[in-house]
């Protein structure tokens, strides 16, 4: 069964930037396109970007221009580089298989002060 554990987040302040990973453990991670997603507080969980399995990444409008995701498919790990960070990018974030999700992971908090 697939395992994700997701790392790098912290506090930071607005306009900083900060690389999350995540780590996908038993599956066959280079087959599957990967993704990230945040629940804020209060909010559902939703999707900020995808990879697929050339490596071309899809990212949803708020995180054009200031998300970059990429993956190493040796070390099967996915990215996420934020840059420009506001205060309303702070949610816990997650990544899962795109298509075929499976069990979530803790998440990694992000937390971006104004």
């Amino acid at each position: 069964q697939v395992q994700f554990v997701e790392s790098g987040g912290g506090l930071v302040q607005a306009g900083g930037s900060l690389t999350l990973s995540c780590i996908a453990a038993g599956s066959t991670f280079s087959r599957n396109p990967m993704a990230w997603y945040r629940q804020a507080p209060g909010k559902q969980r939703e999707l900020v970007a995808h990879i697929n399995i050339a490596n071309m990444p899809t990212y949803v409008d708020f995180a054009k221009g200031r998300f970059i995701i990429s993956r190493n498919n040796v070390k099967n790990t996915v990215y996420l580089q934020m840059n420009s960070l506001r205060p309303e990018d702070t949610a816990v974030y997650y990544c899962n298989r795109l298509t075929i999700p499976g069990a979530w992971g803790q998440g990694t908090q992000v937390t971006v002060s104004s």
